[in-house]
């Protein structure tokens, strides 16, 4: 939504396709980084994006057992906005598409699927959609493959996939918000498990880490055995561990962490989760994705305009972007072997580590972990052409 927005507004002619009928699902990535709102701020739409109802976090905090400890501090970012925006992904969405529609040269179709690429011999030239109704064929100069890590896109292009791998899954589920609850995030480790809560004004929506595969073993022990694994994890709202009635108000996110080895074929660019799949690991993958797509609008949006972009301009986004890629991949396979993975194998709380204790004590310190997830490695802005909409 935000590459095909920049195009537009750049006036590329755009079509977004969108398979399901609204954006009304449980995303659970529901952050919006300092980057992003700063690039809210370079469009002009920054005041009317916050307009909309949110929640601002400027501290991220993590406990272990029984000790709490500041770990990062979004107020020392230099960005505009000084703290992360928790807000529900269809509202973003919903927001960026009715910017874009304001555009001519902007266009959303609903209920409209990608199933077959389109080409003239290895130049790919466009996508075949269903919707309700029928089965038709759209051709492109280019087609930008934005569809998440089981991309239809990748799969039918044929692109290598690099497995980089993840020895955990993660389980989301709901917990009651109740009057006196703390507002910010919060992590937890105790007793072999790893625990986080996300406020979402009326309840927490929690992600219990768990071994690879681990689930079905859980569904054995029974919602007895879960519910008491629960109550270990959820620190100040384990007496609300019953509200999970069954496993179907659980659900499973497989983690993948994985990397095309080429992003692109002529007349075909992958970018976000479709290029590039993320662990949840600080919650970056939203900001990777969204990068990307302003890379790719200032590299692609100047050429685009005139005529079709060759293969050697689509690699132009996988240079710029593949860095970013690797170095913030490589942090998340550091936190998941020396953090995660050894929590999970402890059988009691761990004892606090020299880093987490130094960041409490320091708060200058803060500003890293809060720059990794909040900004990133290379940050995008929008070249000057793409501030002027073309109506």
């Amino acid at each position: 939504m935000i590459c095909g927005y920049l195009l537009a507004r750049a006036g590329v002619d755009v079509i977004v396709l969108e398979k399901h009928k609204d954006f009304l699902r449980d995303f659970r990535g529901d952050t919006i980084h300092p980057s992003t709102l700063e690039l809210m701020a370079e469009l002009g739409l920054l005041d009317a994006f916050l307009m909309l109802t949110h929640d601002k976090v400027r501290e991220v905090a993590a406990e272990i057992g029984k000790d709490r400890f500041r770990v990062g501090d979004f107020t020392q970012l230099p960005t505009r906005c000084k703290f992360m925006v928790f807000m529900p992904q269809w509202e973003f969405l919903d927001f960026i598409a009715g910017e874009a529609q304001k555009l001519s040269t902007f266009h959303l179709f609903m209920e409209a699927e990608v199933t077959q690429l389109l080409a003239r011999g290895r130049q790919i030239t466009g996508v075949r959609v269903r919707t309700p109704d029928s089965e038709g064929d759209i051709t492109a100069n280019l087609v930008i493959g934005a569809d998440g890590r089981h991309s239809t896109v990748r799969a039918k292009a044929g692109l290598k996939v690099l497995d980089i791998g993840a020895p955990f899954d993660v389980l989301w589920l709901r917990l009651p918000f109740e009057s006196g609850d703390p507002t910010e995030p919060v992590a937890r480790a105790v007793s072999g498990n790893f625990f986080i809560m996300l406020n979402r004004r009326t309840y927490w929506q929690c992600a219990m880490i768990i071994p690879k595969g681990g689930f079905a073993d859980m569904k054995a022990e029974g919602m007895g055995g879960f519910r008491a694994r629960l109550r270990i994890c959820a620190g100040f709202a384990r007496d609300r561990a019953d509200s999970i009635a069954s496993f179907d108000e659980v659900s499973l996110l497989t983690v993948v962490i994985d990397r095309l080895e080429r992003w692109s074929r002529a007349g075909l660019l992958c970018i976000g989760d479709a290029a590039h799949a993320m662990s949840p690991v600080g919650g970056v993958g939203i900001n990777l994705a969204i990068q990307d797509a302003v890379a790719t609008a200032n590299i692609l949006a100047p050429v685009l305009r005139q005529r079709p972009a060759s293969a050697a301009e689509l690699r132009r986004v996988q240079r710029r972007r593949e860095f970013p890629t690797r170095a913030t991949q490589w942090f998340q396979v550091q936190v998941q072997n020396r953090v995660l993975a050894p929590t999970m194998r402890a059988t009691m709380t761990p004892t606090a580590p020299l880093a987490l204790r130094v960041l409490n004590r320091w708060r200058w310190l803060r500003q890293w972990p809060a720059r990794m997830v909040g900004i990133g490695v290379r940050p995008e802005h929008v070249r000057p052409e793409i501030f002027q909409a073309r109506r």
